[in-house]
């Protein structure tokens, strides 16, 4: 068995190992609704590019639908990256996106004005994918959307992801859900963390196992 001392040593090896090549890995996240809870839910494994400014996504939808009445549909996917509320109702533009082939929904891309958010007054959504004619984030299609249990995949490129972290642009997701009695907005539940977090997780772990070796050599000295 190794020592305490040689456990942290090597803990902390690991932790600033999968920080520094965490962004080759897709982070997932929960998405929950602010209103409805469990009964409208999704996972999004979500992937930034820094090299060439590309967020890819692919949004599964894992709503509860044996809750009464519920169908809890997904017609609109909107990004407002920080910090909220932007002058312009259109927010960052120059974004272009597209989903890969689906039989099973039909989204539309947009980084124009896309309307509000419903519940939160201060979002004003850089891009996004709606469905059905209107265009907005707070309409919607859901004959065109994601049913429960199924998934579609999205890319976004632009150059006014420049700046902005993993973390920040995963977790900047609004996800609308409508359909039956349901009509809700979902945010992340589990949101991606900042390398920042890791590396001083793994400071903190370095820094314990040098603090106990320094006090058992002093033991020792004794």
């Amino acid at each position: 068995m190794f020592p305490s001392r040689q456990l942290l040593i090597l803990a902390s090896i690991l932790v600033v190992t999968a920080c520094v090549f965490r962004s080759a890995r897709a982070d997932t996240i929960t998405i929950v609704g602010t209103d409805t809870k469990n009964e409208s839910t999704a996972t999004v494994v979500c992937e930034f590019n820094s090299q060439t400014n590309t967020l890819t996504f692919t949004i599964t939808n894992t709503s509860n639908i044996t809750f009464p009445g519920s169908t809890s549909t997904i017609t609109g996917i909107g990004y407002d990256l920080p910090p909220l509320g932007n002058a312009s109702a259109s927010g960052l533009n120059g974004f272009t996106g597209m989903q890969a082939p689906s039989l099973s929904s039909t989204f539309n891309f947009s980084d124009a004005d896309l309307g509000i958010v419903p519940g939160f007054n201060n979002v004003v959504l850089d891009f996004g994918f709606t469905t059905g004619p209107s265009g907005n984030f707070s309409g919607g299609s859901t004959a065109d959307g994601l049913a429960p249990g199924e998934s579609a995949s999205f890319t976004v490129t632009g150059a006014a992801f420049s700046g902005f972290t993993e973390a920040q642009i995963c977790n900047a997701i609004f996800v609308r859900f409508q359909g039956g009695t349901t009509s809700d907005v979902g945010t992340p539940s589990s949101p991606v963390p900042e390398p920042s977090t890791m590396l001083l997780l793994g400071t903190a772990l370095v820094g314990l196992g040098g603090y106990t070796r320094r006090r058992r050599q002093k033991n020792r000295g004794k």
